[in-house]
C-alpha cells in the first residue's frame, strides 16, 4: 500500500539534521519509507497534513506555536508539487478545502475574529468577511460553507454559498459545541455535546436540512446553566457557566479554567463533572484570556508578558463566587495546572481547595524538559533576559512562601507523560512541604498526559471527586 503520515521527532533529529521537536512528512509505498515534505523546517514547527474531500489535493499547515502559521498544497500524488498557498508571520491561517480551482482558507489576520478566503494562482478572494464573533470551523456541502461560530463561548452554525451570500442559521440545542467531524462534499457530519448531553450526531447534506443520526442514552437532567459575568482586575469583562441541578444554591463550587494556547473552552460533557453536579455541587467554567473564545486578541492578550491578565481573570471568577458566599476548588490541568498553581500562590485566599493535573510549574526550566521548547512561543523564552524576568514574576515553584496558609491541594501526574515532565508536580510538591504545607500527590504509573486506560482513567478521577467532595463537604 502507499500512504502519507506525519513523524514527530521529540528527542532524536530529523533525518536532514535539525534540532527536535519538529515533525517531517514520509511516504510509505512497498515497504519502503522516504521523507517527502519538511526539509529544513526548524525547531519548534510543526506539519499537519489532510486530504481535500475530493482526495485530489494535499492541505498542509507548518505551525510556529499558536499565532502564525503557513498553508501549503499541491497534488496529493505528487509531493513535488506542494507549494505554499497562503500564511505568513503574524496570523493563523487553516485550508479549509479545494473547490472552484482555488483553496477555501480560514484565516485570522486583521481583527482576529476570522474570514474565509479563495486563494487561486490569481490572487486572494475574500469570499466571507469578518463578523462580531470569532469562525470556529468550516466545511463544504454541495457548495455550500457551512461555518461555526462562537457566541459568549457556545457554537452556532451559518451556511454561505462560495460567492459568501449567506443562506440562514441552523440552530441546535443552546449553550452546546458543534464540531465538524468530516465531510465528503456532499455530506458534513456533526456532533453536538453540551454539559448534559454526551453527544448528539447530526448529518447536513445539500438541502441543509439538519438530521439526527445518533444520539447518547445518558446525560444529566433538570440541570440550570447560567451565563455569568465578572471583571478582571483591568475592568476587561470575563464569561463563565455556571452549572448546577436544579433547585440547588451555588454554596459549593468547581471551578475549571485552562486560558491558553488558543484554545476555548465551550460547553462539553465530563462524567467527573457530571458526577460532582449530580452529587449537588456547582461546576463553574470560566473564559479566560489566552484561549480564542472571543477572537485572536483575546488569545494575544493572554501570551508571554500578558500571561498575568489569565491568574486575574480566574482569580476574578474565583472572588465572585466566594463573595456570594460560595465554597471553592479551583480545578486546572496541563496548562489549567500552571494556572491554579499561580493562583493558589498569588491570592491562597480565594481557594478553599486546588486540584493541579499533569502540571507545567517551574517557568525557568520547562524548555528543557521533553517537548517544552515548543512552548517558548506562547510562555516566553527563560533564557531571554527579558522573558526571563516576565516568567520569574508568577512561576508556582519560585513563589511557594513560608508562613503562608495553603488549601487543601491535590497534585496529579503520570510518569510516562512524555509532553509535560512530571517532574514540575513533583518539585511543587516538594517545595509546599518545605514551607510546611501538607499537599497530596497522586502519581500514575500507567498514564500519558492525556492518553489511559478507561479503567486507569476511571480511577483517577474517583480520587479527584472523592477529594473535592471532601473539601467542599458533598456527602458521596
Amino acid at each position: 500500500g502507499r500512504y502519507y503520515y506525519v513523524k514527530s521527532y521529540r528527542r532524536e533529529k530529523t533525518p536532514d539534521g535539525v534540532e527536535p521537536p519538529t515533525s517531517r512528512v514520509f511516504l510509505r509505498e512497498d515497504g519502503k519509507e522516504e521523507m517527502i515534505f519538511g526539509e529544513g523546517v526548524p525547531t519548534s514547527h510543526f506539519i499537519t497534513l489532510r486530504r481535500s474531500t475530493s482526495g485530489l489535493r494535499a492541505l498542509l499547515e507548518v505551525n510556529y506555536g499558536w499565532t502564525r502559521n503557513t498553508v501549503y498544497g499541491g497534488d496529493l500524488k505528487d509531493p513535488a508539487s506542494w507549494r505554499r498557498v497562503y500564511g505568513g508571520d503574524g496570523f493563523v491561517a487553516h485550508p479549509i478545502d479545494f473547490v472552484e480551482g482555488g483553496y477555501l482558507i480560514a484565516s485570522y489576520e486583521g481583527g482576529g475574529f476570522g474570514k474565509l478566503l479563495h486563494v487561486t494562482d490569481g490572487g486572494v478572494r475574500e469570499v466571507v468577511g469578518e463578523g462580531k464573533y470569532p469562525l470556529q470551523g468550516a466545511a463544504l456541502v454541495d457548495s455550500k460553507i457551512v461555518a461555526t461560530y462562537l457566541v459568549d463561548a457556545s457554537s452556532t452554525i451559518k451556511i454561505y454559498d462560495l460567492s459568501g451570500l449567506p443562506h440562514g442559521e441552523r440552530g441546535l440545542l443552546p449553550q452546546g459545541t458543534i464540531s465538524l467531524l468530516d465531510s465528503d462534499g456532499r455530506e458534513v457530519l456533526l456532533k453536538y455535546e453540551s454539559f448534559t448531553v454526551p453527544y448528539r450526531f447530526f448529518s447536513l447534506r445539500g438541502d441543509l436540512e439538519l438530521r439526527e443520526v445518533d444520539k447518547a442514552e445518558a446525560g444529566l437532567g433538570e440541570v440550570s446553566i447560567e451565563d455569568r459575568w465578572t471583571r478582571s482586575k483591568d475592568g476587561t469583562p470575563i464569561h463563565y457557566f455556571l452549572v448546577r441541578k436544579r433547585g440547588t444554591e451555588a454554596s459549593r463550587a468547581l471551578v475549571y479554567g485552562y486560558g491558553g494556547f488558543r484554545i476555548s473552552i465551550t460547553p462539553r460533557f465530563n462524567p467527573l463533572f457530571a458526577a460532582l453536579i449530580e452529587g449537588g455541587a456547582a461546576l463553574a467554567v470560566a473564559n479566560l484570556r489566552g484561549g480564542c473564545e472571543f477572537g485572536e486578541e483575546w488569545h494575544r492578550a493572554g501570551m508571554r508578558e500578558r500571561k498575568q491578565n489569565v491568574f486575574d481573570d480566574f482569580a476574578a471568577v474565583l472572588r465572585d463566587l466566594k463573595e456570594a458566599g460560595a465554597k471553592v476548588v479551583a480545578f486546572g490541568r496541563s496548562n489549567g495546572g500552571l494556572l491554579v498553581s499561580t493562583v493558589m500562590t498569588q491570592h491562597p485566599e480565594l481557594l478553599d481547595g486546588a486540584v493541579i493535573g499533569y502540571p507545567v510549574i517551574d517557568m525557568l526550566r520547562f524548555h528543557r524538559l521533553y517537548v517544552g521548547k515548543a512552548w517558548v512561543p506562547e510562555y516566553g523564552d527563560p533564557d531571554d533576559p527579558g522573558d526571563r524576568e516576565f516568567l520569574l514574576r508568577y512561576s508556582p515553584y519560585h513563589h511557594v512562601r513560608a508562613g503562608v496558609e495553603y488549601p487543601p491541594t491535590l497534585v496529579y501526574t503520570g510518569l510516562h507523560d512524555d509532553r509535560v515532565h512530571p517532574a514540575h508536580a513533583f518539585k511543587f510538591v516538594a517545595r509546599l512541604r518545605d514551607v510546611g504545607a501538607r499537599p497530596l500527590l497522586r502519581v500514575e504509573t500507567a498514564s500519558g498526559h492525556a492518553g489511559a486506560s478507561p479503567e486507569i482513567k476511571a480511577r483517577e478521577e474517583a480520587d479527584i471527586l472523592s477529594f473535592v467532595y471532601r473539601v467542599l463537604g458533598v456527602e458521596a
